[in-house]
């Protein structure tokens, strides 16, 4: 019995613990994964962490394939993520249908809660399109910062405050109950991300992860990867 180890970024959770389920149930190994922002993993693979599987980016996965840390021909794309906004259920949605809607909307928040830029796809993209809003000063003072999309969204599905507006991957999003998807960035600010996974080159268990690779990956996954919010080329 093999026992495979997952480093991942957060956008991928959903669909990396839907996939482990059905592998555990019909393969017997052992599946552990740990997910948070894609800075906070890129660290720890560079730390040496031992790890098998590796689910980020994919300018990540091909920087760790040119470093040595993933294996040369074992990356496989997941599909992309857009960034998006979400509001508390039954709170009323904003309307950012165009950027101008966007920027009044994000003006009129109490609290925009977003990944951390620092460590974060999603943040560095929030940071990004308030300053093309040329917001930032506005809106940086009643911004709060998350280690990641999912514990961001968490916060919002149980805060009480009016107004409050989430900015993070669609992934992260549709995941968390108690929070409703709004829209993605809209027009020229849309901001979308590949995400694949790759071997690990010093895993451990590689045939056991190359065939968790597969099923993440292959056409069976692709209803779990939509429902999750990936989007793929026609």
């Amino acid at each position: 019995m093999s026992n495979i180890r997952i480093l991942s970024a957060g956008a991928a959770q959903a669909v990396v613990e839907a996939i482990a389920a059905c592998y555990r149930s019909e393969t017997g190994n052992g599946v552990n994964a740990e997910f948070s922002a894609v800075g906070a993993m890129r660290a720890r693979v560079l730390a040496g962490e031992p790890v098998d599987i590796i689910v980020l980016t994919r300018a990540l996965i091909d920087e760790f394939i040119a470093s040595g840390h993933i294996s040369a021909g074992s990356s496989r794309d997941l599909g992309m993520v857009a960034t998006g906004v979400a509001v508390r259920s039954g709170t009323p949605q904003p309307d950012v249908s165009d950027p101008r809607r966007l920027r009044a909307s994000l003006l009129a928040a109490t609290k925009v809660v977003c990944p951390d830029p620092a460590t974060a796809t999603a943040g560095k993209a929030v940071m990004q399109v308030l300053d093309r809003l040329g917001i930032a000063q506005e809106v940086r003072p009643r911004m709060q910062f998350f280690p990641n999309g999912y514990a961001a969204m968490k916060w919002l599905a149980e805060s009480s405050g009016a107004r409050e507006i989430g900015i993070t991957q669609a992934t992260e999003i549709l995941a968390n109950p108690g929070v409703n998807y709004v829209g993605p960035l809209p027009g020229d600010l849309e901001f979308k991300t590949l995400y694949s996974a790759g071997l690990a080159a010093r895993s451990k268990e590689p045939e056991a992860a190359l065939e968790f690779v597969a099923r993440l990956s292959g056409a069976s996954a692709r209803s779990i990867l939509a429902a999750a919010g990936y989007e793929f080329d026609s």
